[in-house]
């Protein structure tokens, strides 16, 4: 028998218990194709074959399609549905931009803190994105290299930088960034890059020459990229 709330209106029915796990678990699941890159940009993800998969309504399928679209890894057209969001050239570009500064700035504020181990652990990341270049993997290569500047910026002392860059990374993340899988002659570079970081580290040089190599090394990626992909006016950034 349903139970009412004072004036005799009808209680709410309790919420699921299981909804928001199954939820999560959908999400995870189609996190995971996006972020492996089996399902690429454009797939379409339909609600009823994936909850069929993971045994579940559309229900927790739908919860997490929209918090995936709120990470900007989905996004939905008329007609069409929920699709793997694609590259959008222009918000890469301002993301790269401003994730070049910021990190820039962590790494050079990071690097007097920066022990013998970590820098050690650091050009053991590197020698493992070096032998990565013979057998290119670009999800791994794109994984390790994370792991890297991680190590460079994360002792960065002031917390606002360093908020800064981990909202940096995690928008690169929902923008499909895969620049090593789009211009894999670029993670050659980047790995020479990363050695001319960590000696300019080591030998002490100034906070101004630290912060520059790591900022250029970060604006090359996106040059990269840019010059890479195919011209397009309707998403280039305007000339100002």
């Amino acid at each position: 028998m349903a139970t009412r709330q004072r004036g005799g209106a009808p209680a709410p029915a309790p919420a699921d218990p299981s909804t928001s796990s199954k939820s999560q678990r959908a999400y995870s699941w189609l996190h995971e194709r996006i972020a492996s890159h089996e399902f690429g940009p454009g797939h379409r993800l339909v609600l009823g074959p994936i909850a069929d998969t993971l045994e579940m309504s559309v229900v927790p399928v739908r919860e997490a399609v929209r918090q995936l679209e709120a990470q900007g890894l989905v996004t939905f057209e008329r007609n069409v549905g929920a699709r793997v969001a694609v590259v959008d050239a222009r918000e890469y570009v301002f993301t790269m931009q401003t994730l070049g500064l910021v990190e820039g700035a962590a790494t050079s504020l990071s690097a007097p803190l920066l022990t013998d181990e970590a820098l050690q652990r650091a050009e053991a990341v590197n020698e493992r994105l070096q032998r990565l270049l013979d057998d290119f993997d670009p999800l791994a290569f794109t994984q390790l290299n994370q792991q890297f500047h991680s190590v460079l910026y994360e002792p960065c002392p002031n917390p606002h930088i360093l908020d800064l860059v981990h909202r940096g990374w995690t928008r690169l993340s929902g923008l499909r960034d895969s620049t090593f899988a789009f211009v894999p002659g670029r993670a050659h570079h980047s790995v020479e890059e990363h050695a001319e970081i960590l000696d300019l580290i080591r030998s002490g040089a100034d906070p101004l020459s630290i912060e520059l190599a790591a900022r250029d090394h970060r604006w090359r990626t996106m040059d990269a990229f840019l010059a890479a992909r195919t011209p397009d006016p309707a998403t280039e950034p305007e000339a100002s």
